[in-house]
């Protein structure tokens, strides 16, 4: 019997981490073909081989766009998908998980090449349209032909904007990848490495476009980490975007010299999945690390006014804060005091949910 071809896209960090377990629950499934395809717009070592190389997963094909503006990378990918359809191999189902450039890219060249497409993380809705990712999300969905769903809220948005793909409700990929590597999280050095005292540090990211990209959110992030460095031990893996704009905006200096800061390089998987697992608490503005802390029960502060996750604050141990320091302050002491927010880990977030992305697959091709 010939097999059904599919082809998971990935782009960058984030997208590596959710697609991790299908080269283990595809031999569950002998009539599909799972290949993976990177399209370079994480392209260093540190940004994307270095998670490839702890996840054994090395894509098996590669479209090398490599740096350039948003519009100048999603061109390249749409290109070059294109010629790589045409000319290597031609899938049944083209899966995209997220909301960065490559899922918008790819999405688009599938459907003008007439390809199935599975998005993987469907209907999730911040309701900011200043985020460039929420029209990333919103394109992907309507090409989508299937819609695999992490939480109600996005059945729920795909519903009110009438779609007519079909959704399913799978469960998060990316706790799949934290359960499945469990072993060699606990097994990261990084803690002793630095010397980090466990739940004894505020482990801090931020790299979104309103923060990092603007003067005005650079000097807010180094008057925000001075302050909370007071009161608590910071360790702050530090995006390359936002180091290189810190030191074009003369405040890298000043940052690097703040005491009780831990600046870190990118690190892999392992090691920030470590941190975060024994982490006090964590401030971030990132989307994925708001479900990593809600997984871990760990308290997270997020420095935005929306989230596209919303069962995090609702269930999960999140909390949005706007930019406001005596705020961040006021919410971090009452979490040095023990008065954290109660929460659980939401429905089907239980590392199993590529194999029911697969389930669905398997069932919706006949």
């Amino acid at each position: 019997m010939e097999k059904h071809k599919i082809l998971i896209s990935i782009g960058t960090r984030p997208n590596f981490i959710k697609v991790t377990q299908f080269k283990k629950y595809i031999t569950d499934f002998p009539q599909l073909e799972i290949k993976i395809l990177h399209t370079g717009q994480h392209y260093d070592y540190k940004m994307a081989k270095v998670f490839f190389d702890q996840f054994k997963m090395e894509p098996v094909y590669f479209l090398e766009i490599g740096e350039g503006s948003p519009s100048q990378q999603i061109g390249k990918i749409i290109l070059a998908f294109e010629e790589f359809v045409k000319n290597v191999y031609q899938p049944d189902l083209v899966l995209v998980p997220g909301d960065v450039n490559s899922t918008l890219a790819v999405a688009i060249a599938c459907n003008k090449l007439g390809i199935s497409i599975g998005h993987i993380e469907s209907g999730l809705r911040s309701f900011d349209r200043t985020m460039p990712e929420e029209f990333n999300r919103l394109v992907a969905d309507e090409l989508a032909d299937i819609c695999f769903v992490t939480e109600s809220s996005g059945i729920e948005n795909l519903k009110l904007e009438q779609k007519k793909g079909q959704i399913y409700f799978v469960g998060n990929t990316m706790i799949d990848t934290m359960v499945a590597f469990e072993n060699n999280i606990d097994e990261s050095s990084i803690l002793s490495d630095f010397k980090i005292s466990n739940a004894e540090y505020c482990l801090c990211t931020f790299h979104r476009p309103a923060l990092v990209d603007e003067p005005q959110g650079l000097k807010f992030l180094v008057n925000l980490l001075e302050s909370l460095s007071d009161k608590i031990t910071c360790v702050f893996p530090i995006h390359p975007r936002t180091k290189k704009n810190l030191i074009q905006q003369n405040k890298w200096e000043t940052l690097a010299n703040v005491k009780n800061l831990i600046l870190l390089d990118p690190i892999g998987y392992f090691e920030f999945q470590k941190l975060v697992k024994c982490a006090k608490l964590i401030l971030t503005d990132s989307g994925g690390i708001q479900e990593e802390s809600t997984y871990r029960k760990v308290p997270c502060l997020t420095l935005r006014p929306n989230t596209e996750r919303p069962i995090t604050v609702e269930e999960g141990s999140n909390i949005l804060l706007p930019m406001d320091i005596e705020m961040v302050n006021r919410n971090n002491l009452n979490i040095l005091s023990g008065k954290q927010k109660k929460s659980e880990i939401p429905e089907l977030w239980d590392g199993k949910s590529t194999f029911r992305i697969l389930k669905t697959i398997e069932n919706w091709r006949r």
